[in-house]
């Protein structure tokens, strides 16, 4: 039979666990709004810019003067992973999701024969694959999104990544982050940053998708000239569209963290709410055990008097 003292004193813990659990799942709760809301701003503006310079892209596709950033590197031999993650843990399984699609696209190019190498945002995706692919990872960038995210951050490691490109480091690059749905529903997602993709991507925004359907009134068939000249164009424009679509995708992120967050401290005070309960209910059974054992022995003892 469990000891009173031993059963109150796991009561107590448990309920200093659930005032923990339930104070993050209420600054989750409000840090999610403002990240939800910048997420849901920034898709407009990155779609728009992906499939502007995918109709580019397509004209200028094949020709002797394509940028590299979309001709590619003529080879697809070494791959760079842009792994985003969080720099925290006690978010469920946001973290583990995306090391898992990440485990699975390099086993799958390994067993191609390809070269795989990472290039983690976060801290919590650095530790986890480093358990199996540590000899693999050439960079690690942590805190992102302190004091908070911006636009600069992402333009910095959009940077580095063409600087790695040119350097000859690598010749495809894939960035692997969370796209948000809601609280309870974050979506894995890869995206193909270098070279660019010209196939057009469903992002999963409806709203955009059925104003995209909508023939643009006295504009069918018309022919577009640009000055300067597609090529300019796309030099000019590919390496801020890629510092943007990594902006997306941290953004992203964030409010996909802050939703499985929040979530899961949810699950978690629910949980210690159901364990208080049953140690309660322990504790009272073995409470009156204990005073009904001591009432038989004075009767016995009086009896025996």
């Amino acid at each position: 039979m469990p000891n009173l003292k031993d059963l109150k004193v796991r009561i107590d813990s448990v309920k200093s666990t659930r005032k923990i659990t339930s104070a993050m799942k209420m600054v989750a709760a409000a840090k999610l709004r403002r990240a939800q809301e910048q997420a849901e701003a920034s898709r407009p503006y990155a779609q728009r810019m992906d499939r502007m310079l995918g109709s580019l892209a397509a004209a200028a596709a094949g020709q002797a003067g394509a940028p590299k950033l979309l001709a590619g590197s003529g080879s697809d031999e070494t791959h760079l992973i842009l792994v985003a993650t969080a720099d925290r843990g006690l978010c469920g399984g946001f973290n583990t999701s995306i090391v898992r699609e990440a485990r699975r696209l390099a086993r799958k190019l390994l067993d191609d024969g390809k070269t795989v190498k990472f290039f983690c945002i976060g801290r919590k995706g650095r530790d986890q694959l480093r358990r199996d692919f540590s000899g693999m990872i050439v960079d690690t960038i942590e805190d992102v999104a302190k004091p908070k995210l911006s636009f600069d951050k992402a333009s910095s490691i959009g940077e580095r990544i063409v600087a790695m490109f040119e350097a000859g480091e690598f010749d495809v690059c894939t960035l692997i982050y969370a796209e948000f749905r809601s609280a309870i529903s974050q979506i894995v997602t890869p995206q193909q940053l270098i070279p660019f993709a010209i196939a057009e991507s469903d992002n999963g925004d409806e709203e955009a998708d059925k104003a995209d359907d909508k023939p643009d009134e006295g504009l069918n068939g018309a022919t577009y000239e640009y000055e300067p000249g597609e090529e300019e164009i796309l030099t000019a424009l590919l390496p801020t569209n890629l510092s943007i679509q990594i902006f997306k995708g941290l953004l992203e992120n964030a409010a996909s963290e802050h939703g499985a967050r929040m979530t899961a401290m949810d699950n978690a005070t629910r949980n210690a709410g159901d364990m208080i309960n049953n140690l309660t209910l322990i504790y009272n059974r073995t409470r009156q055990a204990a005073i009904t054992g001591e009432l038989i022995e004075i009767i016995s003892a009086k009896e025996a008097m």
